[in-house]
């Protein structure tokens, strides 16, 4: 070997060590960027998640990559009456469902409820009946609908169209039960808990998945057997690491909860991506979740198909029979359309969809333009005189009465208890200084011309000069006989529907014509009211990245 073949053999060694040194003291993640410590050391020391990759993609749903777009009308106002004016906003990612809820999805929901909570059971009875949605949504004193009004929920012909007749309430409910439901299975999945632990329970030992992050010897009822009975519990316990016998936030292993999606959120969704942009250039100048102007198909293969279920016209409601009907004259079932870029299906037609807001004509993007969002209240864990946390027994359970008369539980037996928070959690704070921010710069009386005039209480000075006085009907029970009594508001003074307690629904509906399928167009209902268009889809945020797999040069 020469001396020059030598030094050149030296010289990419070393080369090659200093790639490794520095590659190896660049990896942040094996050492402390704060200490200097090796993460994961068997000796002790911080601890991370060194193989975790990113959220798993829940049941159900589908990525979308979040970003800025145009939300409201961008089309002729033909209403004029302006109540989605157009507005940037930027959304974060998230995920959404492919699909709007199912008979067949809602009715396990029911199955869980009935077999846990027994209907026959006095004590739990208003929680089954107060879940149950309204079939009587399709009798019309001059239609013969009785057909869905007995089989549209139950029916397996019905199974996989859109759960109809459920309430904004009732929405939010479910999404809880599936939050818990999944995370449950995760759990027993990874071995965690024990084997059909999800089976294995009753009134007193259902799984709440706060509680079990927040105040895991509660779980299940406080039953260890169930809660730490997996093999995974087992090999944590034999390794000493007595706190992370249970599963936490910082494992990467529990789903964010299911809930409704925000209007910004539903409307981008609807949106897709196609003829929004050219390029970095947002051009914004979309009417359909499709492609075009036009409601059917331009493609060779589907040429006059139709792409969403919509009325289209007087007494039509599914068109002439053959090859130019929708293939619907109600609702249809899911996955009958074409769906949109993101692979979202009907988020125009079939049915329309309850979205978290609570509604107001304009959207103040003004205060904020980033996730959007009206109907915050805020709350906190109830903390008790021993300074524990609260859960909801079978004793404690708190039941609502909504406007309708409809009684639906508040919050079930295994929950952490929610309580307003306080100026422990508002003093000196600029984000926000209360807990309902519900009528937050629209509506509150701050907002109002008549401030110095007007109150909630009709006794007040002018009490018609409020900014949304909406009409006040109550109910409320007897305790001796359980009857109801309902308290009809014919105030003649009345000028608005609009309250704190109005949801926005949004997509159109097999009822709607054409002009309520863009996603722009809004609408609201009072929140404990159902209908036979009007049902739903959940969603789920995204934590961590913006995209999946990161971006790359073109």
């Amino acid at each position: 070997m020469t001396k020059k073949t030598a030094l050149r053999m030296l010289g990419i060694a070393t080369f090659s060590l200093l790639v490794a040194s520095c590659s190896k003291s660049n990896n942040y993640k094996d050492n402390s960027r704060a200490t200097g410590w090796k993460v994961n050391a068997k000796e002790g020391g911080p601890r991370g998640v060194a193989d975790y990759q990113e959220q798993e993609t829940g049941p159900g749903l589908v990525f979308v990559e979040g970003g800025t777009f145009t939300m409201g009308k961008v089309q002729d106002d033909v209403m004029h009456d302006w109540n989605n004016a157009p507005n940037q906003q930027h959304v974060q990612s998230f995920y959404i469902d492919e699909t709007e809820v199912t008979n067949f999805m809602y009715t396990e929901y029911l199955d869980w409820l009935k077999e846990v909570f027994p209907p026959d059971d006095e004590n739990y009875r208003a929680i089954y009946k107060g879940a149950l949605p309204d079939t009587l949504v399709w009798r019309n004193r001059l239609g013969f609908n009785e057909t869905m009004t007995e089989n549209y929920l139950r029916h397996p012909a019905y199974a996989y169209y859109p759960v109809v007749g459920v309430s904004w309430v009732q929405a939010v409910e479910f999404s809880n039960w599936r939050s818990n439901r999944v995370n449950e299975f995760i759990l027993e999945r990874e071995g965690f808990t024990a084997r059909g632990a999800r089976y294995d329970v009753d009134a007193s030992s259902t799984f709440d998945t706060e509680t079990y992050i927040n105040a895991p010897t509660l779980a299940y009822g406080g039953s260890d057997s169930l809660a730490r009975g997996g093999k995974s519990s087992d090999q944590r316990m034999k390794r000493n690491d007595s706190t992370d016998i249970f599963v936490q936030r910082k494992d990467g292993i529990l789903l964010p909860k299911y809930r409704l999606p925000t209007e910004a959120e539903w409307e981008y969704a609807a949106l897709g991506l196609t003829e929004l942009r050219s390029y970095n250039v947002y051009r914004g100048r979309k009417k359909y979740p499709w492609d075009g102007s036009y409601t059917r198909s331009s493609s060779r293969r589907t040429r006059g198909d139709h792409l969403a279920n919509f009325k289209q016209g007087d007494g039509d409601y599914g068109g002439i029979a053959g090859w130019s009907d929708d293939n619907a004259d109600i609702t249809a079932e899911v996955k009958s359309y074409e769906p949109n870029d993101f692979g979202i299906y009907d988020m125009a037609g079939n049915v329309s969809e309850w979205v978290a807001d609570v509604y107001r004509p304009i959207v103040d993007d003004e205060f904020n333009d980033f996730n959007y969002y009206r109907g915050n209240v805020y709350t906190k864990n109830a903390i008790g005189e021993d300074g524990k946390i609260k859960t909801v027994t079978v004793d404690s359970i708190v039941y609502d009465t909504l406007a309708n008369g409809s009684v639906i539980a508040r919050n079930l037996p295994g929950q952490i208890l929610q309580v307003p928070v306080d100026e422990e959690e508002t003093y000196l704070r600029t984000q926000f200084s209360t807990s309902d921010n519900r009528n937050f710069r629209d509506g509150d009386k701050s907002s109002s011309r008549y401030f110095e005039s007007f109150g909630d209480d009709e006794g007040e000075e002018e009490p018609g000069k409020r900014m949304y006085n909406s009409p006040k009907h109550s109910v409320t029970a007897d305790s001796a006989s359980g009857s109801l009594d309902r308290q009809y508001d014919e105030s003649s003074d009345r000028t608005t529907l609009i309250n704190d307690e109005v949801r926005v629904y949004k997509g159109g509906s097999w009822r709607d014509r054409a002009y309520w399928l863009d996603p722009a167009n809004r609408r609201f209902l009072p929140q404990g009211m159902a209908t036979d268009d009007i049902g739903f889809r959940n969603a789920m945020s995204r934590v961590g990245s913006k995209s999946k797999g990161g971006k790359r040069p073109r």
